[in-house]
């Protein structure tokens, strides 16, 4: 979605005053000299995050865009200038990278910068003499950050830790809003007749309209400050939409008084995307109950309580040699303990026993799976969370026992902590 007014983004606005502060507001020249040791050091650093860290700390604190000194503008008293000091400038252009590259700056004062909210606001500071200069705190418009942004070069890009392949300054500026697709923001149907749409798809449509808006206004030709209100609208949210809990900016609420949950709500945090539904997801074939000590059982073996021995499978392959034991458990069933819940053709057909009318009548064939209940001496790994070494997870053999919790040799607990 084109947005008729180019906005900060919530997660990159610290990083714009940033670099803001690195260059210049006149020329988007990076105010940092290469001929000071500190700046080349800086520049050396691997890391992206502390290489910007690093040169925001030298560029900051420069209050002027410096102009560099030509061969032509050096100061000329020949007369005042002993000998041994002309030959010293000689050995000096001759050896040093002094003069090599120049700053090249425009001499302007540079402005200090404030974040205030989701608004950048820039404080000059005029040098007397200079005419038509304004004075003063100005609230700084994203489109002219935009401008000054674009005309950062590469090179420079490269300096503050940026990619200009990946991440040109000016990309953290959004100019084209992405609109996640149905699949993040299914609607819900609340009954036979009404259909409940997601909080991001409600605050796409407020993103919209208020792109409308301004696009409206402008071509109406409406006063410049009924323009900048509906544009901080479109700011607030396209902000609220990405992250709905910016300090110092108030909440976008739904009709019913409950804050939207926006994307950022939806990543962080243990209920998450990323912990609650990729990390932490449920999976078959595992099991989770209280554990207790039991001295009688071996160091290698593992307590199961029946019921889940019941409900966890093993898939195996009928052989002529455990032909009979598995048609015995087929026979069992799903609820008998040394029983069977499924049995799997070579054809790939899927029986369950729960339901087949045969019951345990089926005869086996060699090939075929059967879905067979847990059994004494079956390896399985065993887990106690928080697995804080590899000592955490350990293999055991099952016994299958009366009761509801995991039995542990007392002697093997120490490892799990």
């Amino acid at each position: 979605m084109e947005l008729a007014r180019p906005v900060y983004h919530p997660g990159f606005i610290v990083r714009v005053k940033k670099i803001l502060e690195c260059i210049c507001w006149f020329c988007s020249k990076l105010k940092g000299d290469e001929t000071d040791p500190a700046f080349q050091l800086a520049i050396k650093i691997k890391n992206s995050n502390k290489k910007l860290r690093a040169v925001w700390g030298i560029c900051k604190a420069r209050t002027v865009c410096e102009t560099s000194l030509g061969a032509d503008d050096k100061p000329n008293n020949s007369e005042a200038i002993t000998s041994q000091e002309k030959n010293n400038d000689i050995v000096d252009d001759m050896v040093s990278t002094k003069r090599a590259k120049s700053h090249g700056g425009c001499g302007h004062r540079q402005p200090t910068f404030r974040k205030e909210g989701l608004k950048l606001t820039a404080t000059f500071k005029g040098v007397p003499g200079d005419e038509g200069f304004i004075e003063g705190k100005q609230t700084l418009s994203v489109t002219q950050v935009l401008q000054v942004l674009r005309k950062v070069s590469d090179e420079d890009a490269i300096y503050m830790g940026l990619n200009p392949k990946f991440s040109r300054p000016e990309w953290l500026i959004i100019t084209v809003m992405p609109v996640p697709p149905l699949a993040v923001r299914p609607s819900i149907q609340m009954d036979a007749t009404r259909q409940s749409e997601d909080d991001l798809t409600y605050k796409l449509n407020d993103i919209i309209k208020a792109n409308v808006r301004v696009q409206s206004c402008e071509l109406e030709g409406a006063p410049l400050h009924i323009i900048e209100e509906f544009e901080s609208l479109l700011q607030f949210h396209v902000a609220t939409f990405m992250n709905n809990e910016i300090s110092g900016l108030p909440q976008a609420l739904q009709k019913s008084g409950r804050p939207i949950k926006s994307i950022r709500a939806r990543l962080k945090g243990k209920e998450g995307r990323v912990r609650g539904n990729l990390m932490g997801k449920r999976v078959d074939f595992s099991a989770r109950t209280v554990i207790t000590g039991d001295p009688n059982i071996e160091i290698d073996q593992v307590g199961v309580p029946r019921s889940i021995a019941r409900n966890m499978t093993y898939p195996e392959v009928v052989t002529p040699y455990n032909i009979d034991k598995l048609q015995e458990m087929v026979r069992n069933g799903p609820n008998e303990h040394p029983g069977a819940k499924y049995i799997i053709r070579d054809s790939g057909e899927r029986i369950d026993l729960r339901y087949s009318k045969r019951g345990g009548d089926i005869p086996l064939r060699v090939g075929y799976r059967v879905e067979r209940h847990m059994l004494d001496n079956d390896v399985v790994i065993f887990n106690r969370q928080p697995s804080l070494h590899k000592m955490s997870m350990m293999g055991h053999r099952i016994k299958v026992m009366p009761y509801s919790t995991f039995r542990l040799n007392l002697s093997v607990t120490s490892p799990y902590n």
